[in-house]
């Protein structure tokens, strides 16, 4: 049974890492249709993530039309772009994602970080945060298919499926 009191967990992932566990680097990508997936995604990355004191990587990758919009939808002034980081954090996927990722992690040494990218292609932009963070795992969500679209994902998803260098978990609604 894991300890309850903050100061003994971070003690006990103090010692794991410093026996050299460095724990998984997961990936989660988040888009603006994610809203229902939260649950869904948060908990295959607890499954993942909780004991192996991961490192979960919450990206939110858009195309430059789509940022623009979020950066006129979130009020950020024409004057001063924000970095893409900073407007993932504010989109309500990814906040929804991170409060429920640090809720199903509490008891573990789970750290969580949000990345925010401008990409032409949201796919191969997935797949290169992968490879810069080393990530074991990747995961997409995506809507249930009808049967003529079983054969193929979403064009971000199927991207990253077939690109990553990593396993990926594809999770959906």
């Amino acid at each position: 049974m894991p300890p309850t009191d903050p100061h003994e967990r971070r003690q006990r992932a103090d010692r794991w890492l410093a026996d050299g566990a460095g724990g998984l680097a997961i990936v989660v990508a988040v888009g603006g249709r994610d809203v229902q997936r939260v649950d869904g995604l948060a908990d295959a990355v607890a499954d993942l993530a909780g004991p192996a004191l991961a490192n979960v990587h919450v990206v939110h990758a858009y195309t430059p039309e789509q940022f623009d919009e979020t950066t006129d939808r979130l009020n950020f002034p024409d004057d001063a772009p924000p970095e893409p980081d900073e407007v993932a954090r504010r989109t309500k996927a990814v906040r929804d994602l991170v409060d429920r990722l640090e809720t199903a992690t509490a008891e573990d040494a789970t750290r969580i970080e949000v990345h925010g990218t401008v990409n032409e292609d949201a796919g191969e932009a997935i797949v290169d945060l992968a490879t810069d963070v080393e990530a074991d795992r990747v995961l997409v969500g995506g809507r249930k298919r009808s049967p003529a679209g079983k054969a193929v994902f979403g064009s971000t998803a199927q991207h990253v499926l077939l690109n990553a260098d990593c396993p990926v978990t594809f999770v959906r609604d």
